[in-house]
């Protein structure tokens, strides 16, 4: 810091205040609740009336920040000072929702959370992986682990790390099974990725239990909480170190926006990289592997999720019911083979989910819930289910998800049909995934009726 000019030695002091008033307001906003953080974020009256007054975030459409000289501009370049700098490193608008994700998802956990946002959630996915993967010659031999009941788009891009890259990918087919686990984890793993609950089978994961095996090998364990949201599970209070999310999923239900999102706590175990990979991951992300990348999420689309996402808990709340009355009215019926929901009681992992998916700040004495999606086999196999798929007349046949419309898909022919191993990825031909939306319950049966009739 003392070979820097006096100008720029001014900037760094001024970054520093800056950030300590922003910690503040951080600080304060902890001691908030879920649905307040949802609605506030860090954006409060001071930063309005920087803003004209605007009581809503502002979207910041430029693509560049203009400095007041050069010394501003070296500092901000450095990363010795907040800045925006240009929208592929940073922007404001994006700022106020990476606030927002990492209040929500740190949320009773007393580590320091930080979040960084990207194009899509698989952008997130590839970029909360991909840096545990660089060269290391004491460590020649990678592997990851991780559960084969995953995103069809999470298994391709592993897939890709193991044929392109020759990385050994160990995928765990039985998620609950922490032995198997165990016997997949050693000294070579670069990091353990789970997703919790899976799309599309909801598969569920010990999280404790695995986040201990990866952290006996001082490897980071990443977990893909998009269905959940933070509204159900936080991973960090189970040991998580890094959460990933498609934000264009339940976060943004209105379904006008793609993008992606990486939350990790501070000072996370890795064997291999720089000790700021490991100090604060995503501010790591965000200045190094994002800036050349460049996977960059639009303003426009960080607003329109950031107003989508301060209804969050509520809009959970009544999915999760709502997807518990569809679950028991399919698994009664002679026409449905199984029912795949975390919820009822003869579901495997229903126990461990009850334990890990409870609805933040429920106000009754039962806080389990168990999300939104869902999916069922139809009993008569593959034509039986293509007949019932294209028969329903108000849910939407779309591969989409958390939308506050119901979707449904057949995933063996959609989201996850470019799998090679479907059998690993425990996909059926006749499995139909259900999204329940905010329609009333009594016309989601209604339309499932007369289709499955």
């Amino acid at each position: 810091m003392d070979d820097h000019s006096p100008g720029v030695q001014q900037c760094i002091e001024q970054g520093r205040q800056m950030m300590e008033c922003e910690q503040q307001q951080r600080a304060l906003m902890r001691r908030k609740r879920f649905d307040t953080i949802a609605v506030h974020g860090l954006y409060d009256m001071q930063a309005a009336l920087a803003n004209q007054g605007s009581i809503i975030e502002p979207a910041f459409l430029s693509t560049a920040q203009h400095f007041a000289n050069s010394d501003q501009m070296e500092t901000a370049l450095a990363y010795l000072m907040p800045g925006w700098i240009y929208a592929r490193v940073a922007n404001p608008t994006l700022h106020y929702l990476e606030e927002t994700l990492g209040l929500l998802e740190g949320y009773g956990f007393d580590g320091e959370v930080s979040a960084h946002l990207t194009g899509s959630g698989m952008a997130a996915t590839f970029l909360a992986t991909n840096p545990f993967l660089m060269l290391d010659p004491a460590h020649p031999k990678p592997n990851i682990v991780a559960s084969a009941r995953c995103y069809g788009g999470t298994f391709t891009l592993f897939t890709r790390y193991a044929n392109e890259r020759g990385i050994d990918v160990r995928w765990v087919r039985e998620s609950l099974d922490t032995a198997e686990w165990a016997t997949k984890i050693d000294g070579e793993t670069r990091f353990v990725f789970g997703e919790m609950p899976s799309n599309p089978s909801l598969a569920i994961i010990d999280l404790e239990a695995v986040a201990a095996l990866a952290h006996a090998v001082g490897a980071p364990f990443i977990v893909d909480s998009t269905i959940a949201t933070p509204a159900l599970m936080r991973p960090f209070l189970h040991g998580a170190d890094i959460v990933v999310h498609s934000v264009s999923k339940s976060m943004a239900s209105s379904g006008f926006v793609i993008a992606g999102a990486l939350i990790s706590r501070a000072n996370i175990p890795s064997t291999v990289g720089p000790d700021e990979l490991r100090h604060n991951f995503a501010m790591y992300v965000k200045g190094f592997p994002h800036r050349d990348m460049g996977p960059t999420l639009s303003a426009m689309n960080a607003l329109l999720a950031l107003n989508d996402l301060r209804t969050l808990r509520s809009r959970t709340d009544t999915t999760s019911r709502t997807a518990m009355q569809v679950a028991e009215y399919l698994a009664q019926h002679p026409a449905v083979e199984a029912v795949h929901y975390p919820g009822l009681p003869g579901f495997d992992g229903h126990e461990t989910a009850a334990r890990y998916m409870r609805l933040v700040d429920a106000a009754d004495g039962d806080a389990a819930r168990f999300g939104y999606l869902l999916s069922f086999d139809v009993r008569g196999g593959t034509a039986r289910a293509r007949d019932v798929f294209d028969r329903m007349q108000m849910i939407w046949r779309a591969t989409d998800l958390g939308r506050v419309k119901s979707v449904a898909t057949i995933p063996m022919i959609s989201t996850h049909q470019q799998i090679t191993d479907k059998d690993v990825a425990g996909l059926r031909p006749n499995m139909i995934r259900l999204s329940v939306g905010m329609e009333h319950p009594d016309d989601i049966i209604a339309d499932l009726e007369q289709a499955l009739a």
